[in-house]
């Protein structure tokens, strides 16, 4: 029985859809798989599966964002005195408890994806919408270029992670978490960097505003350029 049916009635036709496409990653890869063959895993007509969804990555962001839904519903009230680094660490290990019933289906995901280059940027744009959501939840800023970068820098790292986690029979999930660790102390000291880079721009905008005013006070004094 699927989550989504446990204890909260009939399944919407949206998540019965995303369940059978779960179901059948796990049995073959993506580029096999057909809408027609998601209807009918799903007991769905083709015209009610073509109501709620346009295209097998349309089903695929519909369960990411149901993923991004269940993780931000799951939080800790407990990690508020903790660092944003530890509660985005606790936030992305709850990102793969909630992924675990369909971890053969991430792996297949991760395998076509290394060998399929337009597959991996689709799925790339899905991750870094879902890590906006995961940094904010951890209280670290998204806003403007210096926050997609960072949301970005995420995708990839949790990618990384995602690709010891399929592997990682080890119910204490050590390996996961050792590589999760490990990666949130390299992002951390980029991020350092990357705050340091992001203050050029900005130190360069002070810079023209100060001689655009000296000019509006002296409007004929001459610039000499070396």
């Amino acid at each position: 029985m699927s989550d989504t049916t446990r204890g909260t009635g009939a399944a919407s036709d949206a998540d019965r859809a995303i369940d059978a496409l779960m179901e059948l990653l796990a049995e073959q890869r993506i580029e096999a798989i057909g809408m027609a063959d998601i209807a009918k895993r799903a007991g769905l007509s083709l015209a009610r599966l073509r109501g709620e969804f346009s295209s097998v990555m349309a089903i695929l962001a519909a369960h990411s964002k149901r993923t991004d839904q269940k993780v931000l519903e799951g939080g800790d009230g407990d990690m508020g005195e903790e660092s944003p680094r530890e509660r985005l660490f606790d936030i992305l290990m709850r990102r793969l408890e909630i992924l675990a019933p369909h971890k053969a289906a991430m792996r297949s995901l991760l395998r076509s994806a290394a060998s399929n280059p337009g597959l991996a940027l689709a799925l790339n744009g899905l991750a870094v919408r879902s890590q906006q959501w995961m940094l904010g939840a951890a209280d670290i800023g998204t806003a403007g270029p210096k926050g997609m970068i960072r949301a970005q820098a995420m995708a990839v790292l949790f990618a990384n992670v995602m690709c010891v986690w399929v592997n990682d029979d080890d119910p204490g999930l050590a390996r996961t978490m050792a590589a999760l660790d490990r990666d949130l102390s390299r992002a951390g000291r980029w991020s350092g960097f990357l705050d340091d880079l992001c203050a050029i721009p900005e130190a360069a905008c002070r810079a023209r505003e100060r001689f655009r005013a000296r000019r509006r006070r002296d409007p004929d004094q001459e610039t000499l350029v070396a």
